[in-house]
């Protein structure tokens, strides 16, 4: 049978900080306020396009897997923040990778953007369509961002990763997974603004509100993990103790520790970021798996658990069995343009934008 393995996987943080002192000079907010409900103590704010973070991101992973841009034959772009919706995102990285004869789509389930692409392109790979992919995971929430709403401006953050997928015949790759939706609750989470719905109505695109019902969303988070982690290590005949480490979707703490108490996975068993990048939704879970694999978390043929949650509401949990190898093969020299400005800089230069709207260009996206 065929699997696919992940070969190569890279991250992108953007450099400009944005701590919750920060956020307290803009909110009725405070450090203690925030990490007491979030656990999240600081994010990052991107001062380049999400086409940019999503391409260093991309580099990187093809360096690690020993790949050129040329070989990919499959590029599935995860995200619901796009620079441009027409053309897709993921074939404005095919140009920049040289991957000249991949194909290339976009998938939008929200947080759960990376694992749901996770699964499509294992499928396609195990189905022989491609021999191999490259699935990308990024966000560019900032330009979107209510920033006058402090229960949503605390929570998330910008970023990006990318893993690459190989046919193997060793069971290796995505073992199993469970994917679902709470439809009967995606109106409590809902990003007003962003839309067909308010095109040429009047409504500057990236002036939003957020609909945000903090407590049902926690309540459907946890109970939709544990339930998929559950769900779909059965598929896979294992149980939670043959989980080696359980890489969740990083939007709070409490969520993630509610979420491994139902899983019966200990918190050292847990990998937890969130304190560094808060909720950089379709990015938080291979940014995650990245930084694991960089602090030696990731054994050789570790068992790994994947679960997610997003809007919709999405929700699901992937298996995965590590390969032999948690070493890059090989690095990229692709690097984020320079940046001088600060965190509080760049969202103000936002907010400026929002009130003074400039003509459209087909110009890179630039915060500055």
């Amino acid at each position: 049978m065929t699997h696919a393995a992940i070969t190569g996987w890279g991250k992108c943080l953007p450099p400009a900080v944005l701590t919750n002192q920060d956020l307290s000079t803009i909110l009725d907010t405070n450090d203690e306020w925030i990490l007491s409900r979030t656990g999240i103590r600081e994010r990052r704010i991107s001062h380049v396009g999400l086409e940019e973070l999503a391409y260093v991101a991309a580099a990187r992973a093809l360096a690690a897997a020993g790949l050129a841009g040329a070989d990919i034959e499959l590029i599935v772009f995860g995200s619901c923040s796009y620079d441009d919706q027409v053309p897709n995102m993921a074939s404005g990285v095919q140009l920049r990778l040289g991957a000249g004869s991949a194909a290339a789509f976009d998938i939008n389930t929200a947080c759960t953007s990376f694992l749901y692409g996770l699964s499509t392109a294992s499928a396609l790979i195990r189905t022989g369509v491609v021999g191999n992919a490259l699935v990308i995971g990024a966000e560019l929430i900032s330009p979107f961002m209510d920033w006058s709403d402090r229960d949503v401006a605390v929570l998330f953050g910008d970023g990006a990763a990318a893993v690459v997928l190989q046919a193997t015949n060793a069971e290796e790759g995505l073992l199993a997974e469970k994917l679902g939706c709470y439809a009967d609750s995606r109106e409590t989470l809902r990003v007003l603004g962003m839309g067909g719905r308010y095109a040429n109505r009047g409504v500057l695109y990236g002036v939003t509100r957020w609909q945000f019902e903090g407590q049902e969303i926690f309540k459907r988070a946890v109970q939709g993990m544990a339930g998929a982690c559950e769900a779909a290590l059965a598929r896979a005949g294992f149980s939670a103790a043959d989980v080696e480490l359980l890489v969740p979707h990083q939007a709070n703490l409490r969520i993630i520790e509610a979420v491994a108490r139902r899983a019966h996975v200990p918190m050292e068993r847990v990998y937890v970021n969130v304190q560094r990048y808060g909720n950089m939704s379709a990015a938080t879970v291979p940014v995650a798996l990245c930084e694991a694999l960089e602090e030696g978390r990731v054994r050789p043929g570790a068992l790994l658990l994947m679960p997610g949650f997003g809007g919709g509401l999405s929700y699901c949990a992937h298996v995965v069995r590590w390969g032999r190898r948690t070493t890059p093969l090989g690095s990229s020299a692709a690097q984020l343009p320079p940046n001088d400005s600060s965190a509080l800089t760049l969202i103000r230069r936002c907010l400026e934008r929002k009130t003074h709207p400039v003509a459209l260009t087909n110009e890179p996206f630039a915060h500055a």
